[in-house]
């Protein structure tokens, strides 16, 4: 058999059909328009339907983060891989700037001195910068709790954290804290999670400004 006649091979065509699937097997669901356009790119990036059950938006999240967007604001991750995935025409087009301390040497100095994660002094670090009003955790828990500790000590007042750590130890955990600080979030409840679903989260609020 041909696979010309079965399998669409025009980029452009595979994405329109992947949405109209996805659009079609989630119509029973009657998702709200901000939760089902997100929940669309996490499913197209993931094919896993059970994101549309454990997304949680908490309500004018998605107003405040596309505020912040609008106005160029930073935005905070705690991988390189997000950076990677993130759309660079969308955030040139809002003078928006993504950014990571991970891999900075000054971070990896004190992570080595205090016994610290790195994934943890690069959020401290991060919250000193006003400018920065998004937070993407994808990858570490322990990224996410401690950004939970310093709203609560009154250290930083996110526009949106998008909170969706992946993993069986501390993963569901930190999630449940980060909405207890009544800042903006989107979580996905439970372990599942990861860079590419902070991925997919973060340019489903960017491409809201196309």
């Amino acid at each position: 058999m041909d696979a010309k006649n079965y399998i669409i091979l025009n980029p452009a065509d595979i994405e329109t059909r992947s949405f109209e699937i996805i659009t079609e097997e989630l119509g029973h669901l009657n998702l709200s328009p901000e939760l089902a356009h997100i929940v669309k790119r996490v499913v197209h990036t993931t094919a896993d339907f059970d994101y549309a059950r454990i997304t949680e938006i908490q309500s004018g999240a998605v107003s405040s983060a596309v505020a912040a967007l609008v106005a160029g604001c930073k935005i905070y991750s705690d991988t390189r891989m997000i950076i990677a995935g993130v759309s660079k025409p969308m955030l040139k087009k809002l003078n928006c700037e993504l950014y990571t301390y991970v891999d900075d040497a000054g971070v990896a100095t004190q992570s080595k001195e205090k016994g610290l994660t790195r994934s943890i002094l690069g959020i401290e670090k991060a919250v000193e910068d006003p400018d920065t009003r998004i937070f993407v955790i994808g990858n570490a828990p322990t990224a996410l709790v401690r950004l939970g500790e310093l709203i609560q000590e009154g250290k930083v007042r996110p526009a949106l954290v998008i909170g969706v750590p992946v993993g069986f130890v501390g993963a569901s955990e930190s999630k449940e804290f980060i909405k207890k600080t009544g800042v903006p979030y989107i979580v996905t409840n439970g372990r599942k999670g990861g860079s590419t679903v902070a991925v997919a989260i973060l340019n489903a609020l960017l491409y809201t400004q196309r």
